[in-house]
């Protein structure tokens, strides 16, 4: 798996997390239901990041973010979803 960096960004009501490699995005984006509740609604890699880790980092980054700032996520993107079945480690942030 290649070391990816994961940004965020954020707004009131949506937002989401980034991995850039030249032109090319990978993201995972999110909607904020409440300031307790946000919502996964979509994961998009591009063809030249598959296989690289670079979806299940975001997701790592969604369950980092979620725990610092308090938040619970409820996973309708199926790959955040399929994530969160793989690792019940995580059961504290996913509703």
């Amino acid at each position: 798996m290649a070391d990816h960096v994961v940004s965020r960004e954020h707004r009131a009501t949506k937002g989401r997390f980034v991995i850039r490699n030249g032109m090319e995005e990978a993201e995972l984006t999110y909607s904020v239901t409440t300031p307790t509740l946000f919502i996964a609604d979509h994961t998009g890699v591009p063809d030249s990041f598959r296989g690289t880790g670079a979806g299940l980092a975001m997701v790592q980054a969604l369950v980092a973010a979620a725990r610092k700032d308090g938040f619970k996520v409820m996973a309708l993107c199926p790959f955040v979803r399929a994530q969160a079945q793989k690792h019940p480690d995580w059961s504290d942030v996913f509703v």
